[in-house]
């Protein structure tokens, strides 16, 4: 299993040597899958897929995290001998942070803006947090940043151990 993050596609997509588009993105099948490859899985940025509408499946964490449980899917569909489906994305709607109290949310011609998007947006992002744990360590850093001014880093400095 390999991850790779970031808003180019990464330089692995090169070195599998299997055909990509003009900005470097693996051009899957309908499966996700490599063409040639059938046990090989693309997902992200890295993958290049048109909807059925002839637009691409964008870049973004919705569309990665959907193509993840696909792909799953798609494994234990082979493993059983069940035939591949299409991977179909599913447009729940975009949330953005401009500002300090200020995000817009656009929900299939639900639109607003201002304070209440801003707190839709911040429910919406604990929400879809996995654990208690994660939720409870998220809105305190939060609560701190926001009543402080002060943005928070988790920096880790050590030596590799080899």
């Amino acid at each position: 299993m390999l991850w790779a993050a970031g808003v180019a596609a990464s330089p692995l997509a090169q070195s599998l040597r299997v055909p990509l588009d003009r900005a470097g993105r693996v051009l899957v099948k309908p499966d996700l899958s490599v063409p040639g490859h059938p046990r090989v899985f693309v997902a992200g940025d890295l993958a290049a897929l048109l909807q059925s509408n002839g637009k691409p499946v964008p870049g973004v964490a919705p569309a990665a995290k959907q193509m993840g449980k696909h792909i799953t899917r798609m494994i234990r569909a082979q493993l059983a001998g069940i035939a591949m489906q299409p991977f179909r994305y599913h447009d729940f709607g975009n949330l953005a942070t401009i500002g300090r109290r200020a995000a817009i949310v656009d929900l299939h011609g639900l639109r607003f803006s201002g304070f209440p998007a801003w707190a839709f947006w911040l429910a919406a992002r604990i929400f879809f947090l996995i654990g208690f744990r994660n939720r409870m360590v998220v809105m305190i850093d939060w609560a701190r940043s926001y009543w402080s001014y002060q943005r928070s880093a988790r920096i880790i400095l050590g030596r590799c151990q080899d």
